[in-house]
């Protein structure tokens, strides 16, 4: 069994609870300021997150919930605009601090960081996000903490394709075996397993009932030493929260 050398993290709803309370109201506003009358609900957005990208989430909505809209001529560059906005109100939230990690994030990404592992990002989300979570939730610098981030649209297929994984682990120069992932949604398990990497997942409240099948571990949250976490699938033994030590047993399993 190779040894375990680099986290490849997901973003949104993993590192973060972004989606209902972040990038939902960040494309709201988006559309409010160009004078639509669009809305979307944290049960329309809910059915929306099954297409994994913000300008892709556009497309499907008028495709299926919006098809009266009439559209202009550059339907591809209108979307654009749109998604250009909502990410400049999204970063906005961030460097306001209204979006905190989730529990467990700082501790585990630090202690990895101090065994000296890679660390990597593997998101379909922007660049410029992923930048503002970890500059304002994290740490001020801690983008220079990852080896890698991959984001947005580096690769032609988003998730669930595994292209954003295998773009991260070429650009790390490791293979599968030496690498773990860390997911919380469907679609995300889908694309790191297809990359051939063992994924540990901690769901959110829109992914919590969706198939992990191939995750070695569900939990609802990394939790703390004071903040157990629950097991909704896989095997940690008397692990209460995630640490480095559970991380690599898990990698080999």
């Amino acid at each position: 069994m190779a040894k375990l050398d680099a986290l490849l993290f997901d973003v949104d709803g993993t590192l973060a609870d972004t989606e209902r309370d972040g990038h939902r109201v960040a494309f709201n506003r988006a559309f409010a300021d160009a004078g639509l009358d669009w809305h979307w609900s944290e049960e329309l957005y809910g059915k929306l997150l099954a297409v994994t990208g913000g300008k892709e989430r556009i497309g499907r909505y008028l495709e299926q919930y919006n098809t009266s809209f009439e559209a202009p001529g550059d339907l591809k560059a209108f979307i654009a605009g749109l998604h250009k906005a909502k990410t400049a109100h999204f970063t906005r939230m961030l460097s306001e601090g209204r979006i905190p990690l989730r529990p467990g994030v700082r501790r585990l990404i630090s202690e990895a960081r101090a065994a000296g592992l890679k660390l990597a990002v593997a998101t379909t989300t922007t660049p410029e996000n992923v930048t503002a979570l970890l500059e304002n939730a994290l740490e001020p610098g801690a983008t220079e903490w990852f080896d890698v981030i991959a984001a947005g649209d580096v690769v032609p297929k988003k998730k669930p394709a595994p292209d954003i994984y295998l773009h991260a682990m070429e650009r790390l120069g490791l293979a599968p075996e030496q690498c773990i992932a860390f997911e919380d949604s469907h679609n995300g398990v889908i694309s790191s397993s297809s990359a051939g990497l063992k994924t540990i997942v901690a769901v959110n409240g829109y992914t919590r009932d969706e198939a992990f099948d191939a995750a070695v571990v569900v939990l609802d949250h990394w939790g703390e030493p004071d903040s157990p976490f629950e097991v909704m699938a896989g095997e940690v033994g008397e692990a209460t929260f995630l640490d480095l030590a559970l991380v690599r047993r898990l990698h080999e399993s």
